[in-house]
């Protein structure tokens, strides 16, 4: 099955889907481990580290792309993101790591209510077209 998309920072990567039930901002709701630490939200304690993360979308601080920028370059960050509505902070931490460490986790906007939970998934996301695979 192929769920299209639309690319917020291009990149590709392969893991198992973690769906979100709230929004998660990177800031304060993760650690420097990729675990999510925010008390209050639904998944606190899952790890985002190489899964492919499916959210309606970011929550909150600007300060958020910084920690997924860092999140990227220790390698503990998400292997993609996939959302269902834009956010400008979460593509704006894949564009400093890309520019930075030259580093990229692919950030796309699609339907993913179709994507399975227990399924390798794969994420390709160009200038052109995003899909989601598996």
């Amino acid at each position: 099955m192929i769920v299209h998309g639309r690319t917020l920072h291009p990149g590709s990567a392969t893991g198992l889907p973690i769906r979100l039930t709230a929004p998660l901002s990177f800031w304060g709701g993760t650690d420097d481990q990729g675990r999510i630490v925010d008390a209050h939200h639904p998944q606190c304690g899952a790890v985002l580290t190489g899964r492919i993360l499916l959210m309606e979308s970011g929550r909150g601080s600007s300060s958020a792309s910084s920690v997924l920028a860092e999140q990227i370059r220790a390698r503990t960050a998400p292997a993609a993101i996939v959302l269902s509505r834009p956010d400008p902070i979460i593509p704006l931490g894949a564009l400093v790591a890309a520019e930075l460490y030259h580093l990229d986790l692919p950030v796309v906007v699609a339907p993913y209510d179709a994507v399975p939970d227990d399924v390798l998934v794969r994420v390709s996301a160009t200038s052109r077209e995003a899909a989601i695979s598996w």
